[in-house]
């Protein structure tokens, strides 16, 4: 096992091939960076990792380098001695940042990325309190133009090259590459060939300064004022990890979360910028009942006589459709509430939205994958079919899909039929005239969706649906990875999320509780045993 000397502290690395910044991680220390990101190339650019470095000899003895080191370009092996409070060190991190706010604006009180600037952070943490700067800044214009979703404020710019790298390393694509020499180096675009690429959005979050912000997010609110909520991206069975960024119950932004189960370090801008619908003023926030908006105190008791006197008649007839956009919790007390009133009441899978094939990155410039895949999007847009379908095949052996839901309500085969939505607008009308004309041949139709639509209209009962950012539960993506989600934002006016409106249902007393969810969940499907103790962690747990 290979040991290293942080400070004079040995910490045993064991045979994980690390740099100097990761083993003085291990540690407890801090290392600053900027151009060093694990997802990417090393090319020690930014030299804000200088440390002292050395070597521990056999008999005890030191022997340290002449010079500092990067800490991204050095490995750590088994005797490696790193300083990082020796006065080298200390002197080093001091020119490196001298060197960079030589130029840097003081845009603090106006720059998007004030609150979580690593230049602010390290000038406070690691720099000089006064600079020494007396001739005029190197001014280069802003650049808005660099892409659809992006502007870059090139002044703020501190030459770090991540944004590069990811357009040639992750994306493929290319598009950003370093202009000039010297002093007057600038990050650039080829003419006519903007940064809008799928991943394009990543480079912002990449960015340690406020040079490339994101269009979608500037201006819109301070990030000392946001709260995060850890959560997972419903835009495709990728099931990325994410932070929901949101203030006083509104979403401003969506950024990626690092988990290695699922997508790694990035997420594409599908889902990143895919948001905007949860602060729609147009979704339907009260439930109605035959068009009049009623309390839910008289909707729940009316509904759950209606559905159980239509089970009463003739079980088979009863039917309910389950969205892949459902948590598992949701989709299991919506089975168990329907096969309650009636085992002979049908459940089908609800419609699984795909768009083309598994779109996968780098690619060339010609847009041609190329391997190794470093990033997958795929053409499966809904974030749960694999849970979703786990939970039927529990309840009634066996899967039925959305299609057979139609031909039952056509052929009159369905006295009752419940269906839940909460698919994105960007999917367009999922349930389209001609689709309405079939499940509305159902006597009793129960939509429970985002947004009003021909369904609604039809429907004898319309209840609000929630988004993924109002709800606590668990998705399952393509790779059998259960990821918890938790509610960010609080679902407006008199709204309920999904799951509360099933344990109303079911007339379970109470708030829903995700995790004890998850206990019973796990105690009576099979499939999801390992979930037993509730807590998925950060990086979620492998099922299957």
């Amino acid at each position: 096992m290979a040991v290293v000397y942080v400070n004079d502290k040995p910490v045993d690395i064991g045979n994980d091939k690390l740099n100097l910044i990761q083993a003085a991680e291990r540690a407890g220390v801090f290392v600053p960076y900027y151009c060093w990101h694990p997802g990417l190339s090393v090319v020690a650019s930014c030299r804000m990792c200088l440390v002292e470095a050395g070597e521990r000899k056999p008999d005890g003895t030191i022997s340290m380098q002449p010079r500092v080191v990067p800490g991204c370009q050095t490995p750590a092996r088994d005797g490696t001695v790193i300083r990082t409070q020796s006065e080298r060190s200390i002197h080093a991190e001091h020119q490196t940042l001298e060197s960079l706010l030589l130029n840097h604006p003081l845009d603090c009180p106006v720059c998007d990325k004030a609150g979580e600037c690593h230049l602010q952070d390290y000038s406070y943490r690691f720099g000089r309190a006064t600079s020494r700067m007396i001739d005029d800044k190197n001014q280069p214009p802003n650049k808005p133009h660099i892409g659809e979703h992006i502007t870059l404020f090139a002044d703020r710019c501190i030459m770090c090259s991540r944004c590069v790298r990811f357009t040639r390393e992750v994306s493929g694509t290319a598009e950003l590459h370093v202009i000039n020499r010297g002093h007057h180096s600038e990050i650039d675009i080829f003419p006519g060939r903007p940064v809008n690429n799928k991943l394009a959005g990543n480079v912002v979050d990449l960015c340690p300064v406020g040079a490339l912000c994101s269009k979608d997010f500037l201006y819109k609110q301070r990030v000392w004022f946001l709260k995060s909520e850890k959560s997972v991206c419903p835009d495709c069975s990728t099931g990325c990890s994410i932070f929901v960024d949101h203030n006083k119950d509104i979403v401003f932004r969506l950024r990626p979360r690092e988990n290695p189960q699922a997508q790694g370090y990035f997420m594409c801008d599908e889902g990143r910028f895919d948001y905007h619908y949860i602060n729609a003023r147009e979704r339907i926030k009260v439930p109605l009942h035959k068009g009049t908006a009623t309390a839910w105190e008289k909707v729940i008791p009316s509904l759950r006589r209606e559905l159980a006197e239509s089970a009463q008649k003739d079980g088979g007839r009863l039917g309910a459709v389950l969205s892949p956009f459902l948590t598992c919790e949701e989709a299991y007390l919506l089975a168990k509430f329907v096969k309650g009133l009636s085992k002979e009441a049908r459940l089908f899978l609800g419609w699984v939205p795909v768009r083309g094939a598994d779109d996968t990155y780098p690619k060339d410039r010609k847009g041609r994958p190329i391997q190794p895949v470093k990033f997958t999007i795929h053409a499966e847009k809904c974030p749960n079919r694999r849970g979703v379908e786990e939970i039927l095949k529990h309840f009634q052996g066996e899967v039925v899909y959305f299609d057979r839901a139609l031909e039952a309500a056509e052929a009159g085969d369905l006295q009752a039929l419940y269906v839940t939505g909460g698919y994105p607008p960007r999917l367009g009308e999922w349930l389209p005239a001609p689709v309405v004309q079939k499940v509305s041949k159902a006597p009793l139709l129960v939509v429970q969706d985002l947004f009003s639509s021909e369904a609604t209209k039809a429907a004898t009962y319309v209840l609000p649906s929630s988004s993924f950012a109002e709800k606590d539960g668990c998705f399952v993506n393509q790779a059998n990875l259960a990821q918890a989600i938790h509610w960010a934002v609080r679902p407006e006016h008199h709204s309920r999320s999904d799951g509360q409106v099933f344990l109303d249902l079911l007339e379970r007393r109470g708030l829903l509780h995700a995790e004890k969810l998850r206990q019973e969940l796990s105690g009576e499907v099979p499939y999801f045993a390992k979930l037993g103790e509730g807590d998925l962690g950060e990086l979620g747990v492998r099922l299957g």
